[in-house]
């Protein structure tokens, strides 16, 4: 999943529908360093399920959701033995970013192929756009938010136009859509 402007009251309505064994879940929202650490704790109370930071080797498992942490890193998920694993990874901004939802896109994408469902939400620019494309076009079901429950209808906007949304629904379905699609994956 992936947010920027208003995606912190959109996050917590999306995962609110999440039950304890929802399906492992990473997250890109663009936020400064100081704020993911206590954003992370205020998800984990909106939810069944266990919401924390990521970190470097964090094993994606069912009923564990991980916010990339704030700053110099971006969150990737990658391949560990049979499973998955989050992955904290340096460099330059991507897309103007850092987290980037390009980079998390992106390495689901090629990490996960049709195995994954991505989410688009509310936020300023194209962050995560291009590569939300990618995750459809590697099988990925995707989900975009749709103007009226945008608090800015930018992000979400350019996926869509790119064919990078599948479904376009509000923002009270997506939570919902996401484990219905999720259910449908091999």
């Amino acid at each position: 999943i992936g947010a920027s402007t208003g995606g912190v009251e959109a996050l917590l309505k999306v995962i609110s529908h999440f039950p304890a064994n929802c399906p492992p879940t990473v997250i890109t929202q663009h936020m400064p360093a100081v704020f993911t650490t206590s954003f992370a704790a205020r998800l984990d109370r909106a939810t069944a399920a266990s919401v924390s930071e990521a970190y470097d080797g964090a094993p994606l498992q069912p009923g564990r959701i991980y916010l990339a942490p704030g700053g110099e890193m971006h969150l990737e998920v990658s391949k560990a033995g049979p499973g998955l694993q989050c992955r904290l990874r340096s460099g330059e901004p991507v897309s103007g970013h850092r987290p980037s939802v390009d980079a998390l896109f992106a390495s689901v994408a090629s990490t996960c192929g049709s195995a994954a469902v991505g989410a688009i939400l509310t936020g300023m620019g194209r962050d995560g756009a291009a590569s939300l494309k990618l995750m459809r076009d590697a099988g990925a079901r995707t989900v975009g938010q749709n103007e009226e429950s945008c608090v800015v209808y930018g992000m979400p906007r350019v996926a869509y136009e790119m064919g990078g949304v599948e479904h376009q629904v509000s923002l009270e379905k997506i939570g919902p859509m996401i484990l219905t699609l999720a259910e449908k994956k091999p």
